[in-house]
């Protein structure tokens, strides 16, 4: 799971809400810890809104390419990549895996317009836009092997966002229970897993939107 220190509360309700549904080990992917490891050596300009200088562009969280990482960390095995801003509704080990396909993610179809996040962040349009957000990983698959620890050091954020290595067909899909984009996409009869990808009620300047209670009642300020 996704570790950015601005959104450690986000954070901890999801491995919450998670654990009300499997014990399975929930591993940081923490950019600062990767990078005293060093594995992760990739540059980024802190001075102001973080920006990666490989990818001439800014980054919204601290794992927008650490995450890439998660197969070289878990090396066997279905290994799951989700960013931290979501909320559990079911256990993931029930999630459909495909053992021919190298990832499973939900393909999301429309790409929002260029702008700023409710978070502030900006929003950036790039190919394949939130496939990356939840991402299960077939660790054995051979075709995961031609992505390297240098590609993820160096290949431009938009080129891993858009799994560059792998062939359509070696991208399986998951229907959109399994990574519901909160307030951006329609809501999945039952979602499995909630994604606020455009922020959500741990932001100190959060105004409030739709299914913000979703996420209160997982953290216990919700009614």
């Amino acid at each position: 799971m996704g570790y950015d220190e601005r959104e450690a509360e986000a954070y901890r309700v999801a491995v919450r809400s998670l654990a009300k549904f499997t014990q399975t080990e929930v591993t940081p992917i923490d950019s600062a810890r990767l990078a005293s490891s060093g594995l992760f050596r990739r540059p980024l300009d802190r001075r102001g809104r973080m920006y990666d200088l490989h990818s001439n562009a800014p980054c919204s969280t601290e794992f927008a390419i650490s995450r890439f990482l998660t197969p070289m960390l878990a090396q066997t095995g279905w290994a799951l990549f989700v960013d931290c801003d979501v909320v559990f509704r079911g256990s993931p080990l029930a999630m459909p895996l495909d053992d021919s396909k190298a990832v499973m993610v939900v393909k999301h179809r429309p790409l929002p317009a260029e702008g700023t996040k409710m978070d502030g962040q900006a929003q950036q349009a790039y190919e394949r836009k939130n496939w990356s957000s939840v991402i299960a990983w077939n660790c054995d698959h051979p075709a995961n092997r031609r992505l390297t620890l240098q590609d993820v050091n160096e290949r431009p954020g938009r080129d891993l966002h858009a799994f560059y290595w792998l062939h359509d067909d070696e991208i399986g899909e998951l229907s959109s229970e399994w990574n519901w984009l909160v307030n951006v996409t329609p809501k999945p009869g039952d979602p499995r897993i909630c994604h606020f990808t455009n922020g959500g009620p741990w932001l100190p300047d959060w105004r409030g939107a739709p299914y913000d209670e979703l996420w209160l009642k997982e953290s216990g300020n919700g009614v």
